[in-house]
């Protein structure tokens, strides 16, 4: 399971190995940021020297000066732009391979792991929090780094011109700079955590009253999805709020910025009239203080932004972490092949979605090679679950389903859905058209394999009524068929792969009766020499099928 705050400890650590693929590039564009800021610490050396040179009235030494500081400059505008191009192009690169990576793993994922969790929840880690991680890497990130170089160089070149002034400055500054980051860091894992928690929970309840939009407003309780998203807007309101007080802390880096600026320059006076120390060094104190405060304010801006990045950052590696690999080890010894035909058996059966509330309980049954059989039982049985066990779309929790005698756990899965194939109740319509839906079946068939599944299941007539016949528009997410069109669909489907077992779930008895004639008939004429097993819930099904195996409570009868 996903935790609903996953800990920020280790983040990068961990999510090192998806970084290393754009290790050269990433290397380049920082030593371009390295160069860039050094350019920028400097200048003010440059200024210092021909502030020397002018009071010495070394003319010399003055133009060495200006070209120096020239030099800098047209080298900061070269070094800051190929670094930015960089550490952008390796962002994106990043961002690219982390999207393909996050869709390859969800596609690989148990079913059992993607209906544990809201969808909204599961959209925002594998899409929001990849879209703002994209947003650090290409905006924030370069700055942050620049900064952050800006202050130790700086620091340095301070340390350099003069030990005692420098040391004034940690002295008035590094206390309370420490303390104020402490204070900032104790409150903000927790804080951006809920933030970002509650963002997701928002998303996930308009994602989900979106989906049943229909059966909220048909009773008339449109008011009831206004209530639920009002309430997590509510709580993300909160999240925000304290967000923004636990960031406003880094504010008083500002007041820090005009008490040391002020002891500086007071101290500077007395030593520049003890002779102690140059006006020029006084000018380089000056500049690269203030650039010092400008970068410590700039990275108490940037520092909040960071936090989300590396909460969003924790979100998006738990959910990595909890996905299949994309490409899974290969296995000890090879995969054994399933047979053309076989025996559909399960022993021992105990499954659970919740742990001790068992949905399946000690379930053994058999289904021989041409078996045809009903599954019947009240809502809530276990039925659906049952076929699913049955399919290996779930793994069971003791027990194990064979075919041919062969575990399904140990058989590859692209056999495993070749042998054994389920028509859901709800079968899944892209927006699309009609081919564009039967493309989704393993094996990419085309358009004379469609034809010749259509002819097959006696559906010629049905799809020539369809205005463009394989090319109809479906509409969104198939909004135009019904029920049992939706599962004629699937029965194309699975006529393409020719499944020598076939699990359908059967959709609910009210049916168009025009509809289920042709339902019907599509299972008659793709039953032939397979197994099939229907979940029924009409008796004229029942009645047409010899065999009849009972579900009660999770338990045959």
């Amino acid at each position: 399971m996903l935790a609903e705050e996953p800990s920020t400890a280790g983040v990068f650590r961990r999510f090192w190995p998806y970084l290393r693929p754009h290790r050269v590039i990433m290397t380049v564009a920082l030593l371009a940021s390295v160069a860039s800021t050094a350019a920028v610490v400097a200048v003010a050396a440059a200024i210092g020297w021909g502030v020397d040179a002018v009071t010495a009235g070394d003319r010399s030494r003055l133009w060495w000066a200006v070209a120096l500081l020239t030099a800098v400059v047209l080298a900061r505008l070269v070094m800051l732009r190929w670094s930015e191009i960089l550490l952008s192009d390796a962002g994106e690169r990043t961002i690219r391979g982390l999207r393909d990576l996050v869709v390859e793993r969800l596609a690989r994922a148990p079913l059992r792991f993607i209906e544990a969790h809201r969808t909204g929840d599961l959209l925002r880690r594998s899409t929001g929090e990849i879209a703002d991680l994209t947003l650090f890497l290409r905006d924030q990130l370069p700055n942050l780094l620049g900064v952050t170089l800006t202050i130790g160089l700086t620091t340095v070149m301070l340390l350099v011109y003069s030990w005692l002034l420098s040391l004034l400055l940690i002295a008035l500054f590094l206390p309370i700079a420490i303390a104020v980051l402490a204070w900032f860091n104790r409150a903000s894992p927790e804080t951006f955590g809920r933030q970002a928690a509650a963002d997701a929970a928002m998303t996930a309840t308009f994602t989900e009253s979106l989906t049943a939009q229909e059966a909220l407003v048909a009773p008339g309780r449109p008011d009831e999805w206004v209530r639920r998203f009002r309430a997590d807007n509510d709580e993300l309101l909160a999240a925000n709020d304290r967000a923004v007080a636990v960031q406003s802390r880094l504010e008083l880096f500002g007041l820090l910025e005009g008490l040391a600026t002020a002891a500086l320059l007071l101290l500077s006076v007395w030593l520049v009239r003890a002779g102690q120390l140059s006006v020029g060094t006084v000018v380089v104190f000056v500049l690269a203080t203030r650039n010092l405060f400008e970068s410590m304010l700039t990275l108490s801006g940037l520092a909040g932004q960071a936090q989300l990045a590396r909460v969003g950052l924790a979100r998006l590696v738990d959910l990595l972490d909890a996905l299949p690999p994309a490409d899974p080890p290969p296995a000890s010894s090879p995969a054994p092949d399933l047979p053309p035909r076989g025996d559909l058996v399960a022993e021992r059966l105990r499954y659970a979605y919740a742990p001790g509330a068992d949905v399946v309980r000690d379930v053994s049954v058999a289904f021989p090679a041409g078996d045809r059989a009903s599954l019947v039982g009240v809502t809530g049985s276990g039925k659906t679950t049952l076929a699913k066990l049955l399919t290996g779309l779930y793994e069971p929790d003791t027990g194990s389903v064979s075919y041919g005698g062969i575990d399904l756990r140990t058989a590859s899965p692209e056999q495993v859905r070749a042998r054994i194939v389920l028509i859901p109740q709800q079968v899944h319509i892209i927006t699309g058209t009609l081919a564009e839906n039967l493309a989704l079946a393993p094996g990419t068939p085309d358009r004379a394999a469609m034809a010749r599944a259509v002819e097959l299941l006696g559906l010629t007539e049905w799809v020539a009524r369809l205005p463009g016949g394989l090319d109809a528009d479906l509409g969104t997410r198939g909004e135009r068929l019904s029920a049992g069109e939706r599962q004629i669909v699937g029965l194309l489907r699975a006529a393409l792969v020719d499944p020598p077992v076939l699990l359908l779930d059967e959709a609910t008895a009210d049916l168009d009766p025009e509809v289920a004639g042709r339902l019907e008939t599509a299972v008659d004429r793709l039953r032939s020499g397979r197994t099939l097993v229907v979940i029924a819930h009409r008796p004229a099904t029942i009645a047409r099928l010899p065999r009849t195996v009972r579900v009660e409570a999770g338990r045959l009868r």
